[in-house]
């Protein structure tokens, strides 16, 4: 996403995001889903409340008591993972109280994301949203009544309902239907078709996180493909396609690249390696 941060908001979100992807991968479609839609209502508070998400990103106030003030007004509102990671969020470091809002709407994006990837329906989520973004692109006065903030939320969501066919008629999947809505529903002065398409662009880097790049001098055997897929799984805790390359220049061993962790089992790196630590 085209989040612009800098010094402590970038840590925290990035911090955010780690702990997010692990609720991702230990949670079920369903509890996905609750936690992005209570995500997405806590953005649509802080939105509209600036006074709070001030106080709430208010680094002079202890983090402590940030969260003690999520937990005594939205305790008795949220279900435990949805409370535990706004009350992280909350008790981190951020340098504008902006940041804190696009922190929580990122999160539920990567919540609702995480529904797609428990169904296997990623890649077509990521299609759908970005042909919807080229639709905006060219219809640009629906765009600037799907993202006009001076008007009701309700009015846009059901303009969006009739674009998108309506919710019957099943012409985009849930997933998709949700991320658009949500970005209807609290456009924050960007144009939905921007939107559309950053949300394109961060389908496509969730669906690298099970794609494993392989590299390597020689093809693999299909059991070798196999046990290194497993092994890969088992590492990162979730089942990775791989997408295999030859590279002679390896000479031997494997180069594997998973989102933006390497992890380089080449020879031709460990004899580089060993000639950095000769005598000269």
């Amino acid at each position: 996403m085209a989040v612009q941060m800098q010094g402590a908001s970038r840590e925290s979100l990035a911090d955010a995001e780690t702990r997010m992807d692990s609720r991702v991968d230990d949670s079920s479609a369903d509890e996905l889903r609750t936690l992005g839609d209570q995500l997405f209502s806590v953005l649509r508070l802080l939105a509209g409340e600036p006074t709070l998400r001030r106080h709430l990103a208010d680094s002079s106030v202890p983090g402590e008591s940030r969260s003690g003030l999520v937990d005594q007004l939205l305790g008795s509102k949220l279900d435990r993972p949805a409370l535990d990671a706004l009350s992280e969020l909350v008790s981190a470091r951020w340098s504008r109280s902006a940041d804190l809002l696009s922190a929580v709407e990122l999160l539920a994006r990567r919540a609702i994301f995480g529904v797609a990837e428990k169904d296997g329906s990623l890649e077509n989520v990521e299609d759908e949203l970005f042909r919807f973004g080229r639709i905006l692109d060219r219809e640009a006065e629906l765009s600037r009544l799907l993202s006009d903030h001076t008007m009701a939320a309700d009015p846009r969501v059901q303009l969006l309902d009739r674009v998108l066919g309506g919710s019957g008629e099943q012409r985009v999947s849930p997933v998709t239907r949700t991320l658009l809505e949500q970005a209807v529903r609290t456009p924050r002065g960007r144009r939905l078709d921007t939107e559309a398409e950053e949300l394109a662009e961060l389908a496509a880097a969730r669906r690298d996180r099970y794609v494993a790049h392989v590299s390597t001098p020689v093809a693999l055997s299909s059991q070798q493909e196999q046990r290194l897929s497993e092994s890969l799984g088992r590492l990162y805790g979730r089942k990775l396609s791989l997408q295999m390359e030859l590279d002679p220049s390896l000479l031997g061993g494997v180069v594997v690249r998973i989102g933006g962790e390497i992890i380089d089992g080449s020879l031709s790196s460990r004899l580089q390696a060993a000639k950095r630590t000769l005598p000269k």
